[in-house]
């Protein structure tokens, strides 16, 4: 059985793979989504990542679809203790942005699609530099005070407005944020890496980066030459037209070789190795798709892997 890790300062444990909610309701149905999310929770999985927002952008959406399919999952399931549910704030269609009217009203709505009384981590999804973070904040820790949200985390944010929150919330014995969701993978690093990860490990926040495996694209299973079927395909095959992303999947391709493993794990395993991170997000439209993304929780790569790794990212 993997162990979970403790995610940040809070009092939640994680198994060290959040599964992505992004494409249920999207590329996933519902039918589809159980099925994933059964294999994910038979395996230990246990860390159930969505937002309010998904999947708005498909044409007949209006955001909370994902949500919805959670919920009922959570219900038919009779699970919900078991399973740590994280979803986001502020880009909703009808609650966008984080003024704390917006905050509450689209608590109240997750909660609701949710079927469930509390929400395990919430994250600001982009930051709102209108509103100050004192009242972001303030918002959040109202929230954890009426016992909606666990736990409060931040995506998409500077290092300068993360470091105020938190400042503030240390200053006037609010609810701290205790994790990071930032864009981080192989051939992303420069997204996280840097006055964003420094200021995550100062503060002892857990890194749960999205876009782990950079659109499929880590997956090994874009080449030169070769046509995938996806909805992403176009944003993973642009990284096939770079230097880094030919070293990359070269190096990806060895190092899973001598492991016997997907691209995709070692992807994930470099990933769960770099500070600050507790567990990567990648998502599944199929149960076919889950074993290369649940075998991070077993896989460790050696200094010199995780260097060679480094080195052909760079």
């Amino acid at each position: 059985m993997t162990s979970l890790r403790p995610l940040g300062s809070s009092d939640l444990s994680v198994f060290p793979l959040a599964l992505g909610g992004n494409v249920f309701g999207w590329t996933a149905d519902e039918a589809a989504s159980f099925a994933v999310l059964d294999a994910y929770s038979a395996a230990g999985g246990n860390f159930v990542d969505t937002a309010d927002t998904y999947s708005s952008w498909i044409p007949g959406n209006k955001g909370g679809e994902s949500e919805e399919i959670i919920g009922k999952w959570l219900a038919a399931r009779g699970n919900r203790a078991d399973v740590v549910v994280a979803t986001k704030v502020g880009g909703h269609p009808e609650f966008k942005g984080l003024a704390a009217p917006t905050i509450k009203a689209a608590a109240e709505a997750s909660l609701r699609r949710l079927g469930t009384d509390y929400i395990d981590l919430y994250y600001t999804h982009f930051d709102d530099e209108s509103v100050p973070v004192e009242e972001i904040v303030t918002a959040l820790d109202q929230l954890v005070r009426e016992g909606k949200v666990r736990a409060v985390a931040a995506s998409n944010i500077s290092p300068e407005r993360l470091q105020d929150s938190l400042d503030f919330s240390d200053r006037e014995g609010l609810a701290k944020y205790v994790a990071l969701q930032p864009h981080y993978n192989l051939v992303s690093r420069g997204t996280y890496e840097g006055a964003l990860q420094d200021t995550a490990g100062r503060s002892g926040l857990a890194a749960v980066p999205y876009f782990a495996l950079a659109s499929g694209f880590l997956t090994g299973k874009y080449r030169p030459g070769q046509d995938v079927e996806s909805a992403r395909a176009g944003s993973a095959a642009k990284h096939l037209e770079t230097d880094r992303g030919a070293k990359v999947l070269a190096a990806l391709d060895r190092v899973a070789q001598a492991h016997d493993a997907e691209p995709a794990s070692v992807a994930l395993a470099w990933l769960a190795a770099q500070p600050t991170v507790v567990a990567p997000i990648a998502s599944a439209r199929t149960v076919e798709q889950l074993p290369a993304l649940l075998a991070v929780a077993d896989l460790e790569l050696t200094d010199a892997e995780l260097s060679e790794l480094k080195t052909a990212s760079a």
